[in-house]
């Protein structure tokens, strides 16, 4: 029973630190309620019953208004800020000499007679 006690006791103080670095690590504003400095009071000083309040009261969930987000590889005016010519004209570059490469022969086969 003492190990159940322990492992507990281990775990509520994980959360207890979890809970008091994401309340002080949000903006102010994603804190509901009461400021920052007084959810980090209530996390500090009810330790788990703080975090359980922190985390369903008191933080904000982002509001992303509908807005869905892109990824940069897929996000046109992030391309465009991309100085891609210099990249485009290597890699024509490199095609053309290895295309040139390609074409280049070792000369005759050697004679397979013994």
């Amino acid at each position: 029973m003492a190990r159940v006690w322990f492992i507990g006791a281990i775990l509520a103080v994980a959360f207890w630190v979890f809970s008091i670095v994401d309340c002080a690590v949000q903006p102010a504003t994603r804190h509901r309620g009461v400021p920052k400095g007084a959810w980090i009071a209530i996390v500090v000083l009810i330790p788990v019953l703080g975090g359980i309040l922190w985390f369903v009261i008191g933080r904000r969930r982002l509001d992303r208004g509908g807005v869905q987000q892109i990824a940069p590889d897929d996000n046109p005016e992030f391309l465009r800020t991309l100085g891609n010519s210099d990249q485009d004209e290597r890699i024509r570059k490199l095609e053309e000499e290895l295309a040139r490469l390609d074409d280049e022969t070792d000369g005759p086969a050697p004679d397979s007679r013994s």
